[in-house]
């Protein structure tokens, strides 16, 4: 899969937030703000350098990417930050066409290699393990504050020794 040769990758802060919500309600449905990962990431702004919009040859909003202040707190209290990516938002007579490739590469290359937080997510482990190494091996002891499916709890991680066995994921407010 390769990226759309008309995308346009910007910053998502450069987009007025009522497009981006439309978006978010035209990909996901309304309702998304019930599912888990909202309560995830309650309370938090999402990072303006991991979060990005891809416009079209009409420079038409058709996709987002937003990331997220996160942290695994485990049972001593601790808590590990890490980046929540997602949610990943293509509009859908536009999915298929690389624009989801193209916001995630762009947002995981924005990841500093010199001190990168582990990033999680909920996704489909086979896509997302495939083109960026989430995977789901390390998560098995990790919960979250709503129903989700334990498989698609996905992270990256340069060292996953660092990642605690167990911990509830929220928001990471410092």
């Amino acid at each position: 899969m390769t990226a759309p040769q008309t995308a346009t990758i910007i910053p998502l802060d450069n987009v007025d937030p009522a497009l981006v919500e439309a978006l978010l309600d035209t990909a996901f449905e309304p309702g998304r703000h019930k599912r888990t990962a909202y309560k995830v990431r309650e309370g938090t702004d999402w990072l303006p350098g991991l979060s990005f919009a891809a416009l079209d040859a009409e420079e038409m909003l058709v996709g987002s990417i937003q990331c997220w202040p996160v942290a695994l707190n485990d049972e001593a209290g601790r808590a590990h930050p890490m980046i929540m990516v997602g949610p990943v938002a293509v509009l859908p007579e536009h999915q298929g066409m690389g624009y989801g490739q193209a916001l995630m590469s762009a947002s995981m290359a924005g990841i500093d290699e010199r001190a990168p937080l582990p990033q999680v997510m909920i996704g489909d482990p086979e896509y997302y393990g495939r083109f960026w190494g989430f995977a789901n091996e390390h998560t098995a002891g990790w919960s979250l504050p709503g129903a989700f499916e334990r498989h698609r709890l996905l992270v990256r991680c340069d060292n996953p020794a660092v990642l605690p066995k167990t911990g509830t994921l929220g928001p990471w407010l410092r």
